[in-house]
């Protein structure tokens, strides 16, 4: 039972939808693996009363999250003494179109964490989770690129979440619709959705370096 408990995360009621409860997911195996699948998060808080939704890049790192932020930006003026923060991660696997309006929907998978965050401030532990941030959409890049400066250091902040409160929901599959709806005269089915890369396009303002590894194979 220990084992079973340590591979999963306990539900809550912030964590535990209203809808589709069967979609849900609390294993760290199923969370990981679509927080390792995207870089680009919706980091929510509380700010003068009022709610603030931001996009932002983030790395998971172990049972941690870390988001890059501005010194001078909200999430960071505001955390210093711990953030009330949501994040959310969203991936598109296709579009359902169903014969009904009302039977449209994602295929998708999907994960949401709550807690509190914090500004990291430990040297070490921010240059690491700054070279986190690099890899985060080419594993490779942190080690391929001009280190930062101690004054470029002392720019960029990163905000830290525990992996604590949180939950994956997923929908795979085909259209879900009445029976009675089958024999109208409409297009069914689903549409596959995927990330695709472009050709890299080398900048011709500096040396030419030859194309890394990690931009030979992406996905297109």
């Amino acid at each position: 039972m220990a084992d079973q408990e340590a591979a999963s995360y306990a539900p809550s009621p912030r964590t535990s939808p209203t809808r589709h409860a069967d979609r849900a997911a609390y294993d760290r195996e199923t969370v990981h693996a679509v927080l390792d699948a995207e870089y680009i998060c919706h980091l929510g808080f509380v700010a003068d009363g009022d709610p603030v939704v931001l996009p932002t890049l983030y790395a998971r790192v172990g049972e941690r999250l870390y988001l890059h932020g501005s010194t001078g930006g909200r999430p960071l003026r505001n955390a210093r003494e711990g953030l009330r923060v949501c994040v959310t991660v969203t991936l598109v696997d296709g579009v359902v179109l169903a014969r009904s309006a009302m039977h449209h929907s994602l295929n998708y998978r999907s994960v949401v964490a709550h807690g509190l965050a914090r500004r990291v401030t430990d040297p070490a532990e921010h240059r690491a989770a700054l070279d986190a941030l690099l890899d985060a959409p080419f594993p490779g890049r942190a080690g391929d690129c001009r280190p930062p400066t101690a004054k470029e250091l002392a720019q960029t902040a990163v905000l830290r979440l525990d992996l604590e409160e949180v939950s994956a929901k997923t929908r795979s599959g085909g259209v879900s619709e009445e029976p009675e709806d089958a024999g109208l005269p409409y297009w069914a089915g689903v549409v596959p959705a995927r990330r695709a890369y472009g050709s890299p396009e080398p900048d011709t303002g500096g040396v030419p370096a030859a194309l890394p590894d990690y931009l030979r194979a992406l996905p297109s």
